[in-house]
């Protein structure tokens, strides 16, 4: 039986529990999550190491997986615009059992192999294209039907799983086991299992965007601002990277389209935010190479 699938020899009395013995299990139950990202990490950074020239390359990031797993792929490809200005054609999710998925169980998809294929294929994947296949128990066959499709067209596969020798990780080209052991409530892997791939796909995804010099030093400095909160955020970032003052900082951003970047290299560069943006199209986007033109 999967590690996924035993069930927990702790907590055998869960029902029984006071509500905040009850809650306390669930949360420390999840720190076995960041223990298993943590023992992975050398899995991760390789990953990220072969996935970021494909990007470069203009590459996209293809998600793909069924239930919690492929929903969790969803949530980071959507996330990816706001957060980084990155394209939305750039960042796609595949669900097992297609968009509705998305908001109720389709029973029976995530076992058409054939079916995982036919969607990955659907998307037109070259090689330069980052495939992140996820599944908790690491035998979904619609999983390894798109792994499957993607190496055929020579797109890098990233697998991602919750078990020892699971075949989404020993089938891609980088696996990534995500040991979490068994759920605190037997087989339901949307509790440390789905923490834990949460965590690598906003480590995966991140990193990534780092080494695109979407971010300068540990600041958001690509963000697409899309409501006012993130309009106010573009202002205290570009203050906080220059030291200007609120009103030399916003001058700067409505000049610029609000780009962070820009105005940040206009501000500490003295110069006007068309040669701001020039130097950073120079820079291959890297606000340290601007400054450093």
């Amino acid at each position: 039986m999967l590690n996924t699938e035993t069930p927990s020899s702790q907590h055998r009395e869960l029902d029984q529990y006071p509500t905040e013995q009850l809650v306390a299990a669930f949360a420390d139950d999840q720190l076995t999550a960041v223990h298993a990202v943590r023992a992975a990490v050398p899995a991760i950074a390789r990953a990220v190491e072969a996935a970021v020239p494909r990007i470069e390359a203009g590459g996209r990031l293809l998600y793909v997986g069924a239930g919690t797993s492929g929903r969790l792929g969803v949530l980071d490809s959507v996330e990816l615009y706001p957060t980084f200005s990155w394209p939305h054609e750039r960042a796609v999710a595949i669900l097992a059992g297609g968009a509705d998925a998305m908001f109720q169980a389709v029973e029976g998809a995530e076992d058409d192999r054939a079916q995982g294929a036919r969607d990955l294929l659907a998307l037109e994947p070259s090689r330069n294209d980052v495939v992140l296949a996820l599944a908790a128990s690491g035998t979904t066959p619609y999983v390894l039907g798109a792994i499957q499709a993607a190496r055929e067209v020579g797109a890098l596969t990233i697998g991602i799983a919750n078990n020892p020798g699971a075949p989404v990780a020993a089938q891609a080209e980088c696996g990534i086991i995500l040991d979490t052991g068994n759920e605190i409530i037997s087989g339901s892997t949307r509790l440390k299992a789905g923490t834990s791939q949460k965590i690598v796909l906003n480590t995966i995804s991140s990193a990534i965007m780092v080494r695109l010099h979407k971010v300068y030093g540990n600041l958001m400095v690509d963000l697409k601002p899309t409501n006012a909160k993130l309009f106010a955020r573009t202002v205290r970032l570009t203050m906080h990277a220059t030291g200007a003052d609120e009103a030399a900082a916003r001058t700067a951003l409505e000049q610029c389209g609000f780009h962070v970047k820009v105005a940040v290299v206009a501000l500490l560069k003295k110069t006007t935010v068309q040669h701001a943006g020039d130097l950073l199209d120079q820079a291959r986007g890297s606000v340290r190479g601007a400054l450093n033109s």
